[in-house]
């Protein structure tokens, strides 16, 4: 099984943005050392929890300190930027790092005040155009525009042989339906919404059309928010981080950072620590977490239940150390070939 991280830049508790930064480029190099096959970067703007804000800035940082893992954005939002732009700049990308560079493509509102921010034209706002925006970038990317089209006299750096890996993210059923249409890879955040996640990816797989834009079957990723200890009562204390970082979210702290786990232990109420880690009567958990064998359990199970090619792990866990050591068990247990 392919296994894979997206990283959202997370600032530990008394720790700075410039640190988490640069934890997000060692962490590039630590998981690729482990064997994980792609490593991405968030996009979440103005975020205190996280400071992955521009994906292509740590695509660009962890590409130089890595040779083998894939970089990528997890996602570029395309509802406030240019298709031409991010066309461009994923073209670069793959000058820079040939066959390693993906271009994962979403949307999501950071909120009415920022949503503005980021418009250029705020008398004439951004329409929701999310499949033109889609098609164009692929239009850009594979000189697939009409010949009388005004675009298609321009050509994106075509001494670059390579292209970028196009995948669309999504969390809802509508999204499945779009990338099958587009014949691109689908990921699904299955710790958005878990009882979306399989049906959507196998829904993708029954309707994916080639386009010729660079897949000829259907790829799925999972994606999926993950905490491995080396006992389930240390993967419970662990993934306390992030339910209490929804628990505080929940109640309108929309600044919070992550906080750390024996803090984190004592927020909890009951119901939050009695919320399934695991599948329970056929249901997904929005967090999976327990020892590696428990784990690799779940993980196997949505893995069959929704035909997914490859899982992609989001973790919470603010400490850099415990974060990382959650990601080592899961290779170990999941039989990912280490590189050291």
């Amino acid at each position: 099984m392919r296994l894979s991280v997206v990283d959202l830049g997370i600032v530990a508790p008394n720790t700075d943005e410039s640190q988490a930064l640069a934890g997000s480029v060692q962490f590039a190099r630590d998981v690729e050392a482990l064997g994980y096959h792609r490593i991405w970067f968030a996009e979440h703007h103005a975020s205190r929890m996280g400071a992955s804000h521009h994906p292509e800035l740590l695509i660009a940082a962890a590409g130089a300190q890595t040779t083998r893992i894939r970089v990528g954005s997890g996602a570029v939002l395309m509802n406030h930027y240019s298709a031409f732009k991010v066309a461009e700049m994923f073209r670069q990308l793959e000058a820079m790092y040939p066959g390693r560079v993906d271009l994962g493509m979403g949307r999501a509102t950071a909120g009415p005040v920022l949503d503005m921010a980021l418009q250029r034209d705020r008398e004439h706002p951004a329409q929701a155009d999310h499949t033109q925006q889609l098609a164009e970038t692929l239009a850009w990317l594979h000189n697939d525009f009409p010949p009388e089209h005004p675009f298609g006299t321009v050509q994106l750096m075509p001494s670059v042989p390579h292209l970028p890996h196009t995948w669309l993210l999504g969390s809802s059923p509508s999204g499945s339906n779009l990338a099958a249409g587009l014949g691109i890879g689908y990921t699904f955040a299955g710790f958005i919404n878990p009882a979306g996640a399989a049906p959507a990816l196998r829904h993708y797989r029954e309707q994916f059309r080639p386009r010729g834009y660079g897949l000829d079957e259907p790829r799925a990723i999972l994606s999926v928010n993950v905490t491995v200890g080396e006992t389930a009562a240390e993967a419970a204390r662990l993934v306390s981080s992030p339910k209490a970082y929804y628990a505080r979210v929940g109640s309108g702290d929309v600044s919070s950072l992550i906080p750390a786990a024996d803090v984190a232990v004592r927020e909890l109420t009951q119901a939050w620590r009695d919320q399934p880690t695991s599948i329970v009567d056929g249901q997904w958990p929005q967090f999976v977490a327990g020892s590696p064998s428990q784990v690799r359990a779940t993980i196997e199970q949505m893995v069959e239940e929704s035909g997914a090619d490859e899982v992609m792990v989001q973790s919470m866990v603010p400490d850099p150390g415990e974060r990382l050591r959650s990601h080592e068990l899961l290779a170990e247990a999941l039989g990912v070939t280490s590189l050291a």
